[in-house]
């Protein structure tokens, strides 16, 4: 069902911040690029959904790559934490304001930098709170622009082409039919996992698909235990889960509306729960200012004990500071005057593929760039607003690095299509099934047991679709497999981490988070 091989000089996979940068420095480079992404609009993409904004080292890197290391429980890699904080100002600087002229947000005297969690000063550029779309939509323009770039949407990755540690291309599907795409290079950039989980701050069809196939071709991939959930997304209490019929996933929790940037939080707003009372500095010194993973746990706690968490933006001028979000609560009914309803959802894989420093991973001419990566940046907690960032710096190094390789047409895998299509709702139902068991045992906290039951329902996912594959070719039956690689991981990773740190918590396993942490 193949047809005749394609080749470029690189081709990327993925059309968020991280691949567009690979995309754009391979180009600088003279090579040929083809830039394959499933999204057919910029909303497709995690980085269009990014709110907070990129933080930068301005003139203090040590103390920012302090608080990188602090945000993290002292798990992250210094060495990959001095790359990202040493490029950081000449990457923003060379792309997003020489290059797009992206219009961040100004005071009276330049930059608006403003803080969010865990940060020690003001260092990030933002433009309001939507930041992510106002970088993300002129860079894929001027990509689309590109004479050196050709961007395929609505084009999705089934499968890496490999022989013998290499890899040689990829198998492309769009509008039902696969060809094989050979390059020189291949660069992984395809985001988050957010369809993993039931509720999460990631757009639809985030389904591990990056490192689903690069695990699957033989790629190791590190800290996969470490998922961040954000612990202030909007609630609408009631309303089932996206992808969902109403059953399964955690009760009471409701529907994501949208993320609440944390630059809220940083501005003045406090979380209260059920009872109106303010409950953070009980759980940390840093109150509603501390790690993501000391919040979102606090956040469940207080949700489960008095039924609900406000973040009460009263202390700010709230609709001046930020008005994308105060239309966004009034197109959802919220009177955000009396507070926003919020719980942690899925938001931010901190592990993945493993990388060096210029985006290698263990198998020959393949990169992984961006939240499918996993550089060492982040450890088991990432620091608010770096995901841009680190996207942006391992693009551009990836990207050049990846340049100059001739592609090598070896023979493509057969893809078969011979047993009749599935049931319209097969990989829905197996969607939902995954999720659920996601949701109960492998989510902001962990128990040992649940993990254990988590992994033998997975496996037992991954073998109903594995057979599948075996006999048949669509799309959504490949993210599905991919899913089911990537949730494995997770609950394999987690199970494997007898200690509690950073987004990895494991029920039972330390002291009451409000003696802790709070000193």
């Amino acid at each position: 069902m193949t047809g005749d091989p394609i080749t470029t000089d690189v081709l990327v996979i993925g059309s968020g911040i991280a691949g567009l940068a690979a995309a754009l420095a391979a180009a600088r480079e003279d090579d040929d690029v083809t830039l394959a992404t499933k999204a057919t609009r910029p909303e497709g993409s995690s980085s269009w959904w990014a709110q907070g904004g990129i933080a930068v080292s301005r003139d203090t890197p040590e103390e920012f790559k302090a608080d990188i290391m602090a945000a993290s429980d002292g798990t992250a890699d210094p060495d990959a934490v001095d790359v990202l904080v040493e490029n950081a100002n000449g990457a923003v600087e060379d792309v997003l304001l020489e290059t797009l002229d992206v219009e961040f947000d100004q005071n009276g005297s330049g930059h608006d930098f403003t803080r969010e969690a865990a940060h020690s000063e003001d260092r990030i550029l933002h433009v309001d709170a939507s930041t992510g779309k106002h970088i993300h939509v002129p860079f894929l323009n001027y990509i689309d622009d590109h004479d050196g770039v050709e961007i395929l949407d609505d084009t999705a990755a089934l499968e890496l082409i490999r022989h013998e540690g290499r890899v040689h291309g990829a198998m492309l599907e769009s509008d039902g039919e696969v060809d094989p795409y050979f390059a020189g290079s291949v660069v992984l950039a395809t985001g988050g996992i957010g369809d993993l989980y039931p509720r999460t701050t990631n757009p639809e069809n985030t389904t591990g698909d990056g490192i689903g196939m690069a695990a699957l071709a033989g790629a190791e991939v590190e800290d996969m235990e470490y998922v961040q959930f954000h612990p202030t997304a909007c609630t609408l209490d009631g309303e089932p889960p996206r992808g969902s019929d109403g059953g399964g996933g955690t009760a009471g929790a409701g529907d994501i509306a949208f993320l609440v940037s944390e630059a809220v939080r940083g501005e003045g707003g406090l979380l209260r729960n059920g009872e109106g009372e303010r409950f953070m500095p009980d759980y940390h010194a840093d109150a509603e200012l501390a790690p993501r993973d000391v919040v979102a746990r606090a956040v469940k706690a207080e949700r489960e004990a008095t039924g609900e968490v406000m973040l009460d933006v009263s202390p700010l001028d709230f609709d001046a500071e930020f008005p994308s979000l105060a239309d966004r609560c009034e197109e959802h009914g919220i009177d955000w005057e009396t507070g926003i309803p919020v719980a942690p959802a899925e938001h931010f894989l901190c592990g993945g593929i493993s990388v060096d420093d210029r985006g290698r991973t263990t198998l020959d001419r393949l990169y992984a760039v961006g939240e499918c990566s996993r550089t060492g940046v982040h450890g088991a907690n990432r620091l608010a607003s770096t995901s841009l960032l680190e996207g942006l710096v391992w693009g551009l190094r990836a990207g050049e690095d990846a340049a100059g390789a001739e592609p090598e047409p070896i023979e493509a895998p057969e893809l078969l299509e011979r047993d009749p299509d599935l049931p319209e709702r097969f990989a829905r139902d197996k969607f939902q099934r995954l999720t659920r068991v996601m949701d109960e045992n492998v989510g902001v906290e962990r128990d040992p047991a649940d993990l254990q039951r988590a992994m033998a329902v997975l496996r037992r996912l991954k073998g109903e679709v594995d057979a599948y594959v075996r006999t048949r070719t669509s799309r959504s039956l490949y993210e599905l497999r991919h899913a089911s690689v990537t949730a494995l991981l997770i609950a394999r990773h987690a199970a494997e981490n007898e200690e509690s740190v950073g987004t990895h918590n494991l029920v039972g396993a330390g002291e009451d988070p409000r003696e802790s942490t709070a000193d």
